[in-house]
């Protein structure tokens, strides 16, 4: 890391999160709490000249040549930066051609492409790969609720991760392998672990404070001119090994793949190739259903109960993800809003309508739910299920 790398990240933690916190205590002030209009004028001054100084001989000197870990970093700052300028309206979106911030859409763009991520800061920058010094890590304010927010989507992530990690571990073993049991186990204890660290999560996180002070800072940006959607906890590849790996999801189903198509770049570059992997293969279930004659033997038996409590436990995992923080966090939230606002609600773009019509899908898929109007795995969870002896 460079001196004028380091002395970004400085700010980065400290004054930006300063700036931030004040301007946050300024909003919730108001009866409008998503109104930022008029409010606190001379702190977002300082907040993006300080900014665009620091990163200014950044662009200079050009940093992309010391290892990806040091340019993913960097980037992270950089896009840190600009979503707290999007979410001060500094900058937006829909009121610009090209973003004002020049100087780090430059350098936002430069680094992006040279390693081969979204130029903007992308959810593994708060979670997974978000270094501590002396005990803290990078936010965007000093509010409790940031950082349980934060707290808690890096537990969930990190141990949807290592159900992920067993579940693809599987394929070359074979579903008849012995030590495939204890790989099944593994994923049930990952998944069980994102349950409760949701329920933690829910349990911890204040309603308003997350609607108001922490989701605007997800929102879309312009970086130069192309407008870049919010970072979102599901951009890591884990959940979508297991979505696919299990069978409960289809790669070649259109509205899934365009969902993997838009989330590739927000991943880190490891992730991409594992999912593209995944996208390449057969699924467990499929083995399953193919191995209908082998039902009587015992390989079988164990291994598909298993399988399929690791099947249910997903669903669970996307049931309580729709049903709770979705409803809780985002619908409701949004129904007492005021109509001008409607339109910025989002992270991922589209009307809250459509997100939330997209969602519910996704969690009927996941959790095999039966439809008519979308594919799912319902039969054939129902098919496997009659092959079990103590069923």
């Amino acid at each position: 890391m460079t001196a004028h790398s380091q002395a970004f990240d400085r700010w980065i933690r400290t004054r930006f999160c300063d700036f931030n916190t004040e301007l946050e205590h300024l909003y919730w002030q108001q009866d409008d709490k998503a109104n930022v209009d008029n409010i606190g004028g001379d702190l977002k001054q300082q907040l993006e000249s300080e900014g665009r100084s620091l990163i200014l001989p950044l662009l200079n000197e050009g940093n992309t040549n010391n290892g990806f870990d040091n340019a993913f970093d960097l980037l992270g700052n950089v896009g840190l930066y600009m979503a707290a300028c999007r979410r001060h309206e500094i900058t937006e979106p829909s009121r610009e051609q090209s973003s004002p911030l020049i100087e780090a859409s430059a350098l936002a763009m430069h680094i992006g492409a040279s390693i081969g991520v979204t130029p903007r800061f992308a959810t593994a920058h708060l979670t997974t790969h978000n270094k501590a010094l002396n005990g803290s890590y990078k936010r965007f304010t000093h509010l409790d609720d940031e950082k349980v927010f934060i707290d808690y989507n890096t537990k969930g992530i990190l141990a949807y991760k290592r159900a992920a990690d067993a579940i693809i571990k599987i394929q070359p073993l074979g579903i008849s392998h012995p030590i495939t049991a204890d790989l099944l186990h593994a994923a049930k204890q990952g998944l069980k672990d994102v349950i409760e660290s949701n329920k933690l999560l829910f349990q911890k996180l204040d309603t308003d404070r997350f609607f108001n002070c922490v989701r605007p800072y997800y929102k879309p940006y312009r970086v130069g001119n192309e407008v870049y959607r919010g970072a979102n906890a599901g951009d890591f590849a884990g959940i979508n090994v297991i979505d696919l790996q299990l069978g409960l999801c289809f790669a070649n189903e259109p509205s899934y793949s365009q969902m993997l198509v838009d989330k590739f770049l927000y991943m880190m570059p490891e992730d991409q190739l594992i999912l593209r992997e995944c996208m390449r293969g057969t699924s467990i279930m499929d083995e399953f259903l193919a191995a209908h004659d082998c039902h009587q033997q015992q390989w079988y038996q164990k291994n598909l109960s298993l399988f399929l409590d690791v099947c249910k436990l997903h669903g669970k995992t996307a049931i309580q993800h729709h049903n709770q923080l979705v409803e809780r966090y985002i619908t409701l939230p949004s129904a007492g809003i005021a109509q001008q606002h409607m339109e910025k609600i989002t992270a991922s773009g589209p009307p809250l309508h459509e997100l939330l019509n997209t969602l519910e899908k996704l969690r009927d898929r996941r959790a095999a739910h039966q439809r008519d109007d979308i594919r799912t795995r319902y039969a054939d969870i129902e098919a496997l299920k009659s092959t079990l002896v103590s069923m």
